[in-house]
């Protein structure tokens, strides 16, 4: 019975994340947007309009649920569960800390690829199920730029599997901590046995990694349908895409998704690449900053900063590059990510074979 009772309690501390995450994503993107544009963004709700985003999720609360007459009932009000579930079992595999794991699943990585791929057959879903050309144009943009962009994602991925050998993300997290060496030289200045820090990082223990993670990036952008890979969601000839029909919670759904789409991707490019949730503060002659920047508390506090710095990066380049046409982003990810990223795989089978 507590066995269950602690699950229940994980589920709901994941869900109850997700929604303040997206109501704290929302206001920061408009407070981001505003600044880059030179505006104020919300003032008028709470102090520095920071109750803004809690008075529209209100307002949707109180709207109605239209369906329209000519939609397809079942999947109108099942794609936006499906949608938000699929990006929402994702955060089941993260390790948050060291020993801080919601489900500790030995494939870890290849669970959470799987799962977030349902999120397509939830978009198709909502936009054959709502019977409007929009909505279904949206819907198909928006399946043929996942289904493109996870090629090179996966191939990113996998050149940090072949690096780390395993699927557990705790695992891979683990090795990018403090590293045993026998004596290490870093530009004559100091000798020491364990490093740490930064120095740790995948990006950093095989150089081609670098390269993974800008494509991994690049096609996470994609895979949220962020900026300038929002053409699914194109305003200007779409009205808003795969949700032009939805109303109220419905409507609330599918922007939580995309929110906590946003972290998710976020925090895997993190673990994979970025030191997971270890220091970033390296020991330095007999200064062992990573030693006592080490811990449970201090690993979540890393991990959300390093996640939040890209989400951060993500809504940057939304208000900064302009939306890419349709052609342009399907030859980026075929003849540019798709090359690299095998490039990486093949520097990974080498780098194992050779320096490991």
């Amino acid at each position: 019975m507590n066995f269950y009772l602690t699950y229940f309690f994980i589920a709901i501390g994941l869900f109850a994340f997700s929604a303040m995450f997206a109501l704290f994503g929302v206001y920061a993107e408009r407070k981001v947007s505003a600044f880059i544009q030179d505006r104020l963004g919300p003032t008028e709700t709470g102090k520095y309009g920071s109750l803004q985003t809690f008075a529209d999720i209100l307002k949707m609360l109180q709207k109605e649920l239209i369906i329209p007459a000519a939609a397809d009932k079942v999947l109108f009000m099942m794609a936006p569960a499906i949608i938000f579930i699929a990006v929402y079992m994702g955060f089941a595999a993260l390790p948050w800390g060291p020993g801080l794991i919601p489900s500790k699943i030995n494939l870890g990585l290849y669970y959470i690829f799987a799962i977030i791929s349902v999120e397509t057959l939830g978009i198709l879903m909502a936009g054959w199920g709502s019977n409007n050309k929009y909505a279904i144009l949206g819907a198909m943009r928006s399946a043929a730029q996942i289904i493109s962009y996870e090629i090179p994602a996966g191939f990113a991925i996998i050149s940090v599997v072949m690096i780390a050998q395993t699927l557990n993300m705790q695992d891979i997290a683990m090795q990018q901590g403090i590293l045993s060496l026998e004596k290490i030289k870093f530009a004559g200045f100091w000798d020491v046995t364990k490093i740490g820090g930064f120095f740790s990082w995948n990006v950093f223990r095989a150089p081609h990694l670098l390269i993974a993670f800008v494509i991994y990036f690049i096609a996470s952008l994609a895979e949220s349908n962020r900026a300038p890979f929002d053409i699914p969601e194109a305003e200007s000839e779409l009205v808003a895409g795969f949700h032009t029909e939805y109303t109220g919670l419905r409507f609330a759904l599918v922007f939580l998704a995309e929110y906590s789409m946003m972290f998710l991707v976020s925090m895997v490019a993190v673990i994979l690449f970025l030191g997971a949730w270890n220091t970033p503060l390296p020991n330095i002659y007999g200064v062992q900053l990573a030693n006592w920047t080490t811990g449970t508390g201090w690993g979540i506090l890393w991990i959300v900063l390093k996640t939040l710095t890209l989400v951060g990066i993500q809504m940057w380049i939304r208000w900064t590059l302009p939306r890419m046409r349709v052609d342009k982003l399907m030859a980026l990810c075929w003849k540019v990510l798709t090359p690299l990223a095998f490039a990486c795989m093949l520097a990974s089978g080498l780098w194992r074979l050779f320096l490991m």
